[in-house]
C-alpha cells in the first residue's frame, strides 16, 4: 500500500469545496456521470483507431445505492488507469489550480463555476461523501487492479486490488448531512435531470418486463416476465442525429419526452447543426403561444455533450426566443456557465446570432412552402416574431420574407403586399402612407365598418407588445404612419386635398362649440368641430394616437417615458357641423340643448365602450323616456 499527501498548498481543501458549491451540491453526479461517460468514449475511440485491442461490446454505466453500507457506486465499462494514471489525474491534475482556487474564492460566498474551470469535478464528491474510494483496472493487456481512497483531508492511500473487468467504479460513503443521496427516488430525479440524454446506456436498477406471447399461445396463457437493466436514459435523442433520419413523428415523440406534461402538439420545429466556427446543435420547438407569454414554463434546455446544463439560457438564445422550447447542445459552453461568462464570451454571442438566423430562414422557407399553413399559425406564433422584430436588428433586418400583416377580415398581406395594396388609396395629401388597424375588433366594429365603407384596409394588431412592434414599424420605414382606427374621425386619419362645404357660419360654430363646452367636462373632452360628410356620424369620440400608444406601452414597459401612463384619461369628441344634429342643438331653446348633447354624447361613449355605471343607468333611462 502507498500512502501519500494529495498536490495542495493548504491545509484542507474539501471542507472549502463544499462550503462554496454546497448551493449546487447535487452537481456531483452529473460530474461522476459525466467522467464514466468520458471514460468510455475515450476506450471507444482508442478502438477505433487500433490502438486499444479490446472488445468494446455494449459498455453501460451503472448506479447502485446500497442504503445498508450508506454508499453510492457508479461503475462504467471504460478506459480505467493504471496506479500512475491515478497519480496523475487523482492527485496532480485535478488540483494543478487549487491555488488560483483559494486565491480567487476564498472571500466568497459561493461560486457555481468552480468545477471544471480548475478541474475539480472528481472531488465535487466530496460535497456528500466523508469517504471515496475509486476501483479501477486499466484496459491495457496485463493492467493491475489499484483502489485510491481519500477520506477528505490531504492524505490518501493507493493500494493494488482485485478487480475482474475493466472500467471503474466510485465508491461515494455518504456523509451524514447528505443521507438525501441514499434515497432511491432522490437520485432517480437526479439522473432524469442532468443525465436523461447521455450517450452511453445508464442502469439504474431492474425493472420487471413482460415476453410477447407466441403466436400458438392459448387465449388464456399468462405471458412471461422476466427482469432487465432499468435504463434510464436515451442516448441517442432526435437532435444527435441528421434530419433525415428523422420522422415528424420522431420529433414529436422527443417534444413529448422533453416535456411529459404537455399537451398540445407544437406547431414545426428548427433542427440546429453547425460545425464552425463552433460547435452546436440542438431542436427548437414553436409551441402554441396565442398571446400568452408565459416564459417561466417548460424552457429551452441546454446541454453539453448530452449533459444537462440548465435551463436558464439567457444570453445563449435571444430574449424573443426565450418563449420557444427545445434542446441546444454545445461543446463550446462550459458545464457551470455563469451569467458573466455569457455576457463576455465571444463563442455564445455567435450562438446567438446563429441561432436567431437559422429561427429567420425557418420562417422565411414556411411562408413560401405553405402559405395557407403559415396563416393558420399566425395567431401562435406572433408575439414571438413581434418581440424578435422589436429587440434583434438582425431579426427585423430579414423580417420582411416572413412577417405577415393580418387586417380585420382575415387576410394576410406580406409588408410589400399591403403596401402595393394600399398605396393608391391609403397615402395622404403630404404623401404619408398611412397604415389603419385596430386592437379589439368588437370594440372598434364601428370605427372599422366606417373605414372600409372608404375602402381603406384595417390591420388587426392585437398582441400585447403591438404597440412596441407599430412604433419599430415607424421608426424603419420613412412616410409610414401607422394609427389606430379610432385615433379620430376616419376624415382626420387620411387626410385628402378635399374641399368640404359647411352648412354652417363661423358664429354658429362659435355658438355651437361654447354650448358644447359648457356641457360636458372639459377636462375630460376636448371638443373639435369638423366640416364632415352629412352622412357622417354627428358625434365621435377619439383618443389621441400619441396619448393612447403611449399608455398602451407603459402597460407592457418600456413606455411609460414623460409619464403618460399615469395621465388622466382625455378624449376628442369629434362634432360633425355639418351633420342635422350640429343644426338641431343651435334651434333647441337654451333649456333642451343640454338633454340633446348628453344623449349624443352618451351614445358616442357607447361606441367605444366608456359608458359604465351610473352613467349607464342614467342613459338607458332617459332613453325609454323618450320613447314615450
Amino acid at each position: 500500500m502507498k500512502k501519500g499527501n494529495i498536490n495542495v498548498s493548504v491545509e484542507n481543501i474539501f471542507p472549502l469545496i463544499k462550503k462554496f458549491l454546497y448551493s449546487d451540491h447535487e452537481i456531483f453526479l452529473r460530474e461522476l456521470i459525466s467522467n464514466a461517460t468520458d471514460a468510455t468514449l475515450k476506450l471507444k475511440h482508442l478502438n477505433n483507431i487500433g490502438e486499444a485491442q479490446v472488445e468494446y461490446g455494449n459498455p453501460i454505466i451503472e448506479v447502485k445505492l446500497n442504503k445498508e453500507d450508506k454508499t453510492l457506486h457508479i461503475i462504467d465499462q471504460g478506459i480505467g488507469m493504471t496506479a500512475e494514471e491515478v497519480e496523475k489525474y487523482i492527485n496532480q491534475v485535478a488540483f494543478s489550480g487549487a491555488e488560483e482556487f483559494l486565491n480567487k474564492y476564498k472571500d466568497s460566498a459561493s461560486d457555481s463555476g468552480i468545477i471544471g474551470h480548475f478541474g475539480l469535478g472528481f472531488y465535487s464528491a466530496f460535497m456528500v461523501a466523508e469517504r471515496v474510494d475509486i476501483i479501477t483496472k486499466s484496459y491495457q493487456d496485463g493492467a493491475q487492479a489499484v483502489k485510491w481512497s481519500c477520506d477528505g483531508s490531504p492524505e490518501f492511500t493507493i493500494e493494488e486490488t482485485e478487480k475482474e473487468d475493466r472500467g471503474t467504479e466510485i465508491v461515494l460513503h455518504i456523509a451524514e448531512d447528505s443521507t438525501e443521496f441514499l434515497e432511491e427516488a432522490r437520485i432517480r430525479e437526479l439522473l432524469m435531470k442532468y443525465n436523461k440524454f447521455m450517450p452511453i446506456p445508464i442502469k439504474f436498477g431492474t425493472k420487471t418486463e413482460t415476453l410477447p406471447l407466441p403466436e400458438d399461445a392459448a387465449e388464456d396463457a399468462t405471458p412471461e416476465t422476466k427482469e432487465v437493466d432499468n435504463i434510464i436514459n436515451n442516448p441517442t435523442p432526435a437532435w444527435t442525429k441528421t434530419p433525415t433520419d428523422l420522422t415528424d413523428e420522431d420529433y414529436l415523440n422527443f417534444y413529448r419526452e422533453l416535456y411529459p406534461t404537455q399537451f398540445e402538439e407544437p406547431l414545426f420545429w428548427i433542427h440546429l447543426n453547425v460545425d464552425y466556427p463552433f460547435n452546436l446543435t440542438g431542436v427548437l420547438f414553436f409551441p402554441r403561444l396565442g398571446n400568452n407569454i408565459n416564459i417561466d414554463q417548460d424552457k429551452i434546455q441546454l446541454y453539453q455533450n448530452q449533459v444537462f446544463v440548465t435551463d436558464e439560457v439567457k444570453g445563449i438564445v435571444p430574449d424573443f426566443l426565450m418563449l420557444l422550447r427545445g434542446v441546444i447542445d454545445s461543446p463550446d459552453i462550459p458545464l457551470n456557465v455563469s451569467r458573466s461568462y455569457l455576457q463576455a464570451d465571444g463563442a455564445v454571442k455567435k450562438i446567438s446570432q446563429y441561432i436567431t438566423r437559422k429561427v429567420a430562414d425557418k420562417l422565411t422557407s414556411l411562408l413560401k412552402e405553405d402559405r395557407e399553413g403559415f396563416e393558420q399559425k399566425w395567431n401562435d406564433i406572433k408575439v414571438v416574431l413581434e418581440y424578435g422584430v422589436v429587440s434583434e436588428e438582425k431579426f427585423a433586418d430579414k423580417s420582411d420574407k416572413f412577417m405577415l400583416y393580418p387586417t380585420v377580415d382575415e387576410t394576410y398581406f406580406t409588408w410589400e403586399e399591403l403596401n402595393e395594396k394600399i398605396k393608391d388609396n391609403q397615402t395622404d395629401k403630404d404623401g404619408n402612407l398611412v397604415i389603419l388597424y385596430a386592437s379589439d375588433k368588437d370594440s372598434q366594429d364601428t370605427y372599422i365598418s366606417t373605414a372600409k365603407e372608404k375602402g381603406y384596409e384595417v390591420l388587426l394588431l392585437d398582441s400585447p407588445i403591438a404597440s412596441h412592434f407599430i412604433q419599430k414599424l415607424e421608426q424603419t420605414n420613412e412616410k409610414v404612419q401607422l394609427v389606430r382606427v379610432d385615433a379620430d374621425h376616419i376624415n382626420n386619419l387620411i387626410k385628402k386635398d378635399e374641399v368640404v362645404v359647411s352648412r354652417l357660419t363661423d358664429e354658429q360654430k362659435e355658438s355651437l362649440k361654447a354650448t358644447l363646452e359648457s356641457t360636458i367636462d372639459k377636462e375630460k373632452y376636448s371638443v373639435q368641430l369638423e366640416d364632415l360628410d352629412s352622412s357622417d356620424a354627428p358625434f365621435v369620440i377619439t383618443q389621441p394616437e400619441f396619448i393612447r400608444r403611449m399608455k398602451d406601452m407603459q402597460k407592457t414597459g418600456g413606455g411609460g417615458m414623460f409619464g403618460m401612463g399615469n395621465f388622466p384619461e382625455m378624449y376628442n369628441l369629434v362634432v360633425n357641423a355639418n351633420s342635422n344634429l350640429a343644426s338641431e342643438i343651435l334651434d333647441k331653446p337654451e333649456d333642451q340643448k343640454a338633454e340633446v348633447i348628453n344623449q349624443a354624447l352618451d351614445l358616442a361613449k357607447l361606441s367605444q365602450n366608456l359608458l359604465k355605471g351610473k352613467e349607464l343607468t342614467d342613459f338607458i333611462n332617459r332613453s325609454f323616456a323618450l320613447l314615450k
